[in-house]
């Protein structure tokens, strides 16, 4: 007979922990987590690289004998819960405006909403909404920034569609492609998951660098 307290245990998950979400939800949790990340606010702390990583990687079997995800469904998921749940998140902002944000006192969040709105002054809408999609709580905030400052539905969707399959088609088949290729695969999950995690703020780093290049540039020749 289960006890409560081993039923509790069964239960009990850690959503800030990539492996702990897919134990629990499987692919469904895939789809659900990237809507909550990218459309809703509150969910800026949620793990979604390491998770498309990690799920990625658990599509063949090695990282996790007790747990093996089937690629199609999980591929099928996570363009879905990324695309709808950026969409949800630019139409929240363009009924409520900044109200949502304003509610808020996580500092982190305010934070991401700045750099949210630098990026789309100083990219443009498309380059900044592909680049946000590789920025952890940017992408969640990024969104109803745009609605709220009223960026157009149609140069909204369909950058976010760009950067939404790229980022998570890419980093899910990144993971499945090194779980493919290198036995034992899991004694360096958490180093690998760490490197996903910096190498997706490489396009932001470089759009930095080369914005800052060009501004030094232009005042030497001024």
């Amino acid at each position: 007979m289960t006890t409560p307290m081993h039923l509790s245990s069964q239960l009990a998950v850690n959503v800030l922990d990539a492996q702990s979400l897919l134990s629990t939800f499987g692919v469904l949790g895939v789809g659900v987590v990237l809507f909550a990340e990218t459309g809703l606010l509150i969910g800026f702390f949620l793990p979604g690289d390491s998770l498309l990583f990690t799920a990625g990687l658990l599509c063949t079997g090695t990282a996790d004998r007790g747990l093996k995800l089937s690629l199609a469904p999980l591929l099928v998921a996570a363009a879905v819960g990324a695309l709808v749940g950026s969409q949800c998140g630019y139409l929240l902002g363009r009924k409520a405006g900044g109200a949502l944000l304003a509610r808020s006192r996580s500092a982190r969040l305010h934070e991401g909403a700045r750099r949210a709105e630098e990026l789309l002054e100083r990219y443009g809408h498309a380059k900044a909404i592909v680049l946000a999609r590789f920025v952890p709580v940017v992408r969640t905030v990024l969104n109803p920034t745009a609605g709220a400052l009223a960026v157009p539905v149609r140069t909204f969707t369909v950058w976010q569609v760009t950067g939404g399959l790229v980022w998570s088609l890419g980093l899910t088949l990144a993971g499945y492609a090194l779980g493919s290729s290198v036995p034992n695969v899991d004694r360096y999950l958490l180093p690998m998951v760490a490197a996903i995690v910096a190498l997706s703020l490489i396009p932001l780093a470089s759009e930095v660098y080369r914005s800052r290049r060009d501004a030094k540039a232009k005042e030497t020749r001024g």
